[in-house]
């Protein structure tokens, strides 16, 4: 309505937005940027800036930050996986991944362990290279050193792994990271680990690469804090020169994968701000958002509070399982938690409990959760009255 003044976006699209205590799930917006890294892209927004110029110096600064050789800024975690996908080739190939025709691409062979298997895995075949899969995803066979070593043929352009728990975000049944290692660097294949949710721990940035890994690709909408369509890939030049001609601008397979200076400005400094943040005070205060969740929902009748550790994406962060009776749903809670205003996000991964993870919340949203809650047992006494 004309002369109309809204609170907000949301208020104007009529849109409830959601309390966040379910983690950095893309679904939902990741996580939320900082006023600071708001400012910083309004700024960029503002002014116009030839794009190359600024990547290379983002790039160098985001390198030299997080301890690597080399750094690319792309538009998600999966663009990230697809780049680097056709580095690898168009490195084995020796030439630009512009040049590279069909064929070329087809006969390359990614392999992946069986156990590493997910949907983000597509970007990988989406870029029209062979993914070999060996082993399975179970204990029964495990794979050994000889297994990898035995997949590799000319053909090989690159290994990728993908990090997490273990029986938890990846199944079991593949190679450790650091057996993975050994034999890539041993054939001099470039080792490519997805760590698009592996931080916290901040070291995840330099760790793998320190230890083996050529690249790691991490998203930068997680817990960076960064714009949601925003990625980074670290690692060794020889591999990043290659991610750097394939991807945006340059004309060619990489160019739909646009990232604007809004996107690069965001992500430089929202992980600035993460490589300064104190984390063991962060992790202190997800600690006690889980204490007053316990202490406030030990009233109720129907609910009870664990802390458990690791969180869902095997992240060393605590988070807090709310147990309710048998006769009770996780669908039913997780249904009305949703419900109403404000809607709480959550997730479940057993019967008859919630989790719920602090390390998306912000300060006093604890309370909105605990609130909800109790309006849940109030609602289930009254519907089985």
């Amino acid at each position: 309505m004309k002369g109309e003044v809204m609170s907000h976006i949301y208020d104007h699209l009529g849109i409830n937005p959601i309390v966040n205590a379910a983690g950095t799930y893309t679904v939902i917006g990741g996580s939320r940027m900082s006023e600071t890294t708001l400012q910083k892209i309004a700024e960029a927004a503002s002014q116009h800036v030839e794009i190359r110029e600024l990547q290379r110096v983002v790039h160098e600064k985001i390198a030299d930050m997080t301890q690597n050789e080399a750094a690319f800024i792309c538009n998600g975690a999966a663009s990230g996986l697809y780049l680097c996908t056709g580095a690898a080739i168009a490195k084995k190939k020796g030439k630009p991944a512009y040049y590279l025709d069909k064929q070329e691409i087809a006969d390359s062979e990614i392999i992946i362990f069986a156990a590493h298997r997910n949907p983000y895995g597509q970007a990988i075949s989406q870029y029209g290279a062979t993914v070999k899969e060996i082993g399975y995803p179970n204990i029964i066979l495990p794979l050994t050193e000889q297994d990898l070593e035995m997949a590799i043929n000319e053909k090989t352009v690159a290994i990728f792994f993908f990090a997490g728990d273990q029986g938890g975000w990846v199944a079991k049944g593949g190679l450790s990271f650091e057996a993975t290692a050994k034999v890539a660097n041993a054939h001099g294949i470039p080792l490519v680990v997805d760590c698009a949710a592996q931080i916290p721990p901040i070291s995840t940035l330099w760790d793998y690469t320190h230890n083996g890994a050529d690249a790691i690709v991490v998203s930068g909408g997680k817990d960076l804090k960064g714009p949601q369509a925003s990625g980074l890939v670290l690692g060794k030049q020889d591999l990043l020169q290659y991610v750097q001609t394939t991807g945006f601008p340059n004309y060619g397979y990489g160019r739909m994968l646009k990232t604007g200076r809004e996107e690069i400005v965001g992500l430089y400094w929202a992980l600035k701000e993460a490589l300064e943040t104190d984390h063991d005070a962060r992790d202190q205060w997800a600690e006690q958002q889980i204490r007053i969740l316990a202490d406030e929902l030990a009233t109720t009748e129907l609910f009870r509070v664990e802390r458990t550790y690791p969180n869902e994406a095997g992240q060393p962060m605590a988070r807090a399982s709310v147990r309710f009776p048998s006769d009770v749903t996780s669908e039913q809670v997780l249904k009305l938690l949703m419900q109403g205003h404000p809607r709480v996000m959550c997730n479940s991964e057993h019967d008859n409990q919630v989790f719920v993870n602090p390390m998306t919340l912000k300060e006093d949203e604890i309370y909105i959760v605990v609130n909800k809650f109790k309006e849940i047992e109030k609602l289930i006494e009254r519907g089985n009255k």
